[in-house]
């Protein structure tokens, strides 16, 4: 089987957020390693945990992308969404674990977090909401 150029540049992104968390566990490592009670700032921990599940959700998106009906246009503008999102989410913890301005980001927060938030939500249960229907309407229909 062939994987159309939509697939592939949805599986490198999965590589490459798995790369990066990879890296995140080492920088949390360190950290642990250094501090007085061998723990990490919450947000490392957290953009290292968030790391590695997106990455495992994009191969997953990635899958969804392979067997969909929709055209690549719509397969990347969907995946890509949905990327971006998972993508900013993982650059904002590691904003504040760098910081290290907060434990939690929803006390106090800056402007246009909500409206952040509620485009995460729609940008990425929309986009694979897309793939989904494409997979439906290509394998299931």
């Amino acid at each position: 089987m062939e994987l159309g150029a939509d697939t592939e540049l949805v599986l490198l992104a999965a590589g490459l957020i798995f790369l990066w968390a990879l890296v995140l566990g080492g920088w949390k490592y360190r950290q642990m390693a250094r501090s007085e009670d061998h723990l990490a700032h919450p947000y490392v921990g957290m953009a290292h945990r968030a790391a590695l599940l997106y990455s495992f959700a994009t191969l997953l998106v990635a899958a969804f992308v392979q067997f969909s009906g929709w055209n690549t246009i719509v397969n990347l503008l969907s995946a890509g969404a949905i990327v971006l999102f998972f993508v900013g989410a993982i650059s904002a913890y590691v904003y504040h674990g760098r910081r290290r301005d907060t434990d939690n980001q929803f006390r106090d927060p800056v402007r246009g977090t909500a409206a952040f938030m509620i485009a995460l939500i729609v940008a990425e249960t929309g986009g694979f909401a897309v793939l989904l229907l494409g997979f439906v309407r290509a394998q299931l229909l």
